[in-house]
């Protein structure tokens, strides 16, 4: 008999983090909440970086899920955005780490064939099949389907590795 985990999807950036939580009994997917924190603009990079944390312990205590998982880094062109990128992807792997979940990593290329089937698809064909997959989570801005694209990701990965185990 199955039981019922709650995933945490988490898409980190500094000026935006998605982030989406699903329900997954077997093979069925349930769409839980999600949204996007944006920190204000201008604001310190530290500053920044507290807002995202705070509000993924906010959203952890409040929907308790069992697992989180996160986007990896990609290569970035400018050294300067990298080292931005990897700030706010260390507070969203820390901010889960500390609720007591065990956190997963996965690349874009993962997310996008376990989502869509191809490896390079493309932002808007992510953001359609997560709706056709979830159909109650209703409009999302890209942040927000990338991290649901993560739960969903983690959901086929986990399952996987869950029924190995048993």
């Amino acid at each position: 008999m199955a039981s019922v985990i709650r995933i945490l999807g988490i898409d980190p950036g500094s000026a935006a983090t998605g982030w989406g939580l699903i329900d997954v009994d077997g093979a069925r997917l349930a769409y839980v909440a999600s949204g996007v924190i944006r920190p204000k603009r201008g604001a310190p990079h530290a500053q920044k970086l507290r807002v995202i944390f705070e509000a993924l312990q906010e959203i952890i205590v409040a929907h308790e899920p069992a697992e989180a998982a996160v986007e990896e880094t990609f290569v970035n062109a400018s050294p300067r955005d990298a080292l931005v990128l990897g700030q706010a992807r260390g507070v969203a792997l820390l901010a889960p780490a500390l609720g007591g979940l065990e956190v997963f990593e996965y690349a874009a290329n993962t997310v996008k064939k376990a989502v869509v089937g191809r490896g390079h698809a493309e932002k808007g064909q992510v953001q359609a099949m997560v709706k056709v997959l979830l159909p109650k989570c209703g409009s999302l801005a890209s942040d927000e389907a990338d991290a649901l694209g993560l739960a969903i990701c983690h959901a086929h990965h986990g399952t996987i590795g869950r029924l190995k185990a048993s």
